[in-house]
């Protein structure tokens, strides 16, 4: 008898012990954490039109309202967190800084290792930006070589620069692809390599950087949105989205900032 007590004993330590490390159980819940928490914290960067301030002076965008809208599902504040360094936000993830990267992310192969990763939502593509008067001088990878291209730091458009040929020492890593943008517009780089989304909001006439246009295509890629590895809030949202895509709802936003839907 005592034998067995000890064993019973000695398991339910080890069980509060991984508990206090912070070893997972059967029965944790990232969706119930968010819930106790009363919010779930959205990891994003300065980036229209998916994230960025509104004249009201709060965070709107496409991500943003869409965000929200998951948040009043799950019945908890949307609370916005401005990742500083893209290229740590699987760190911020893990470390529960957030509780989901939400920002425009292209699904590589490295967002599906460090995430649960939800069902593509938006299409996009990495592509060219420069002086609207010498862009078409630019038709394809191997003109880029020459090239200084900013990029945003630990993105797929600086993993697109790299396997379009451009030399790493000609690629400048910023905080943001915002930034990448305004290396071009002050003439610091002579390109760089955003997201489609943001280049068709942010440049041409009637924009912020009406001098400058987009040029070649390096990529074709989706949107997912990272939440924590074997985080249950993932199939949530992807029910979602299959709700809101199939009653219009998600086009109705996409139409309201110009993008285009994954399949």
């Amino acid at each position: 008898m005592k034998k067995a007590f000890a064993i019973i004993l000695a398991a339910l330590m080890t069980s509060g012990m991984l508990a206090a490390c912070g070893g997972k159980t059967a029965t944790d819940s990232d969706l119930q954490y968010v819930k106790d928490n009363g919010k779930m914290v959205v990891g994003i960067t300065d980036y229209a039109p998916m994230d960025y301030i509104g004249e009201d002076g709060e965070w709107t965008g496409f991500d943003a309202e869409f965000a929200q809208m998951v948040c009043e599902e799950l019945e908890v504040d949307c609370e916005f967190f401005v990742l500083a360094d893209w290229g740590k936000k699987f760190m911020e993830l893990e470390a529960k800084n957030i509780d989901v990267i939400w920002n425009g992310m292209t699904i590589t192969e490295e967002v599906k290792l460090n995430t649960n990763c939800s069902d593509p939502y938006v299409v996009n593509a990495q592509v060219l930006v420069m002086k609207a008067d010498v862009v078409g001088n630019y038709a394809d990878t191997a003109s880029l070589a020459e090239l200084k291209v900013a990029v945003e730091n630990g993105s797929a458009g600086q993993d697109a620069a790299i396997e379009a040929g451009i030399p790493e020492a000609n690629i400048v890593a910023t905080q943001d692809q915002a930034a990448a943008l305004m290396e071009v517009a002050a003439g610091a780089s002579d390109a760089c390599v955003i997201d489609i989304t943001m280049a068709n909001a942010m440049t041409g006439e009637g924009t912020s950087y009406a001098d400058l246009a987009a040029g070649i295509a390096l990529t074709s890629e989706e949107y997912g949105i990272g939440f924590r590895k074997g985080s249950d809030i993932t199939a949530k949202v992807n029910d979602l989205m299959k709700t809101w895509k199939a009653d219009g709802t998600l086009q109705t936003l996409a139409d309201k900032y110009g993008l285009t839907l994954a399949d």
